[in-house]
């Protein structure tokens, strides 16, 4: 079984790398960094854009470019919410709790360096993981039933829970506004729709983008718009600045393993969106660090665990979707539907 798997992994890099793929997939990827800077744009917007465009190609082209923009606009999203403090995608709202301070530090080229080894390293294991371990995580992914997936909710909640700093009755208040705020919409058993006020806007809910951009990015305009801090001259960065130090990589290298692990674990399992791993990453290498009062100030495995947890399960996302037919998320959903358009049924 193992042998076959590394026979289809050989045979899959060698397709991928043939000089007509390479250019759809760095397509794909340019594509999805640029979108992915976008406030409030994403790889959902860019593939449903593009995906009458895959009606006339081959469907290996096709799958490589929008895989391309999906891991893409993991990157470009990050790029916002560490510069900007905007996370551009759900996902990355954690990130700006370390990568925004990093920046004000001086931090910024690290910052992004680290995302970088992040997402490079998680999604080479995530990509590892896919191929030789699928069919016993597809084994796992078949006993998670509602009681399974109801935990790793309550899993989520509760991390979330233990994020603030100082009093915990603050991070309570945080989870139980979140609930409340996830009311209004319209029920998926029974289409009846609840508190929108006939407001048609509400129909689909409260969006957790417009919500982190305004927590984050308004909430920095407003605070800035007024302050008299003039940059004395414009920042340059250079290629190096991004690379970090011996010591930076040491100290982010053990929360990138975790986050990897965990993005796996979560990806395998269909229905789990990335943004509970990411904050999950977060609240497990916030309290096994030694001096958790760091992170929310810029620390480094505050940006490095999150990240590679959301690259890593950005690839494992294709278990589900190719072996049960059943997409991780809406993006794989989309990717699923250019598979049915080019005549592959997965599952």
């Amino acid at each position: 079984m193992i042998g076959q798997s590394i026979l289809g992994l050989w045979h899959g890099f060698g397709v991928a790398i043939q000089p007509e793929n390479l250019v759809w997939s760095l397509i794909g990827v340019m594509v999805g960094n640029l979108i992915g800077v976008l406030p409030g744009m994403g790889a959902l917007s860019a593939i449903s854009m593009l995906l009458p465009l895959t009606y006339a190609m081959h469907p290996i082209p096709a799958i490589l470019m929008l895989a391309g923009i999906f891991y893409g606009s993991q990157y470009g999203g990050a790029i916002g919410a560490i510069l900007l403090n905007l996370p551009c995608h759900p996902p990355h709202a954690v990130t700006c709790l370390d990568g925004y301070p990093l920046t004000l530090q001086g931090k910024a080229g690290t910052a992004l360096g680290i995302t970088m080894l992040s997402s490079f390293f998680a999604a080479s294991v995530g990509i590892t993981v896919m191929v030789l371990a699928s069919p016993l995580l597809v084994s796992i992914a078949f006993k998670f039933g509602p009681p399974e997936i109801f935990s790793i909710m309550l899993l989520g909640l509760l991390s979330g829970a233990t994020m603030s700093r100082g009093s915990p009755l603050k991070g309570v208040a945080m989870v139980v506004i979140g609930l409340l705020l996830s009311v209004p919409g319209t029920d998926v058993m029974t289409g009846i729709q609840r508190f929108t006020f006939g407001i048609t806007n509400l129909d689909d809910g409260v969006e957790l983008v417009a919500i982190a951009l305004g927590m984050f990015g308004v909430a920095e305009f407003l605070r800035n718009v007024n302050s008299l801090n003039v940059a004395s001259r414009p920042i340059k960065m250079r290629l190096r600045d991004m690379r970090p130090s011996l010591a930076e990589l040491r100290q982010s290298f053990m929360p990138m393993v975790r986050g990897t692990l965990v993005g796996t674990l979560f990806g395998a399992m269909p229905g789990t969106g990335p943004t509970i791993t990411t904050f999950i990453a977060y609240a497990i290498d916030r309290r096994l660090a030694k001096n958790p009062e760091r992170f929310g100030h810029g620390a480094l495995e505050g940006v490095a665990a999150p990240e590679a947890a959301s690259h890593s399960k950005t690839q494992v996302d294709f278990i589900p979707t190719m072996s049960l037919g059943i997409p991780g998320d809406p993006v794989m959903a989309l990717i699923l539907g250019a598979l049915l358009i080019q005549g592959i049924q997965p599952g």
